[in-house]
């Protein structure tokens, strides 16, 4: 479910490794959580996140969440907000490699960490919920408006239309691109990069950089899964996730 490799003994590279499409369900995102919180704890200078070559994450697990009661859904949502919080807090740099197709969930973690580095290639990303029925929720829209600025974010996350790596790198979704087979090795390359500079300016003013993304988990009720789980278990939304899920089986 996630390979672990550690790089030059200062960079640590969790790679999603859930076959077929490192989909996101309960327990993946608890083990990634885990795997990130260990990293931020042992003396880890830096972090990559990576999956397959092709691939980083299709997103939710849909067929998976669907077979979900209401309790494991808040339990689920709470879990995904403690993985984005934990990223977006990270005392040390967080690179994320996306090694390919990134849709919804994929693009989602990636918004938290500090750097993006895309496979270059015919390859889709972007946060397409309100094509599966869902809403964004308002944390994931602030780090998405940080990213890419209000009007942008707001015009992609309407139409919530899946995007090339090209157009993504036109609007500062991702930070560059390059060859499907060197993503994970820029990414550590870039981390490396962070680590040559005199750590305590470093640290210290990327923390004033990204305070800003940190302080969008301070008051809990803002997150509010229990509103979460009542669109996720209306009735519209439901007839669109099954939708979804039955055309996802035909393709």
């Amino acid at each position: 479910m996630l390979e672990i490799q550690n790089h030059d003994n200062e960079i640590r590279e969790l790679r999603l490794a859930k076959p077929p499409v490192n989909a996101l369900d309960p327990e993946m995102i608890e083990t990634l959580l885990e795997a990130v919180r260990s990293a931020q704890t042992d003396g880890t200078r830096a972090l990559v996140l990576s999956g397959r070559e092709g691939l980083f994450s299709a997103g939710l697990d849909l067929p998976a969440l669907l077979t979900l009661e209401r309790s494991g859904m808040v339990s689920f949502w709470s879990s995904l907000f403690g993985l984005l919080e934990t990223l977006a807090r990270s005392p040390i740099p967080v690179a994320t490699a996306m090694t390919g197709h990134s849709p919804a969930g994929g693009t989602v973690i990636a918004l938290f960490g500090d750097y993006r580095v895309m496979a270059a290639g015919d390859f889709k990303l972007g946060l397409n919920e309100v094509q599966v029925g869902l809403v964004v929720p308002p944390v994931i829209r602030h780090a998405l408006a940080r990213l890419i600025g209000p009007y942008p974010a707001e015009r992609h996350l309407v139409a919530g239309q899946m995007i090339s790596s090209d157009q993504a790198l036109g609007i500062g979704l991702v930070d560059e691109l390059i060859s499907p087979d060197r993503v994970v090795s820029r990414a550590v390359e870039w981390c490396r990069t962070r680590l040559t500079a005199p750590q305590h300016a470093m640290l210290a003013t990327r923390a004033l950089c990204r305070a800003d993304l940190g302080a969008l988990f301070d008051d809990p009720d803002s997150l509010d899964t229990e509103r979460f789980a009542d669109f996720w278990f209306s009735q519209d939304t439901q007839a669109a996730l099954n939708a979804t899920v039955a055309r996802l089986k035909k393709s």
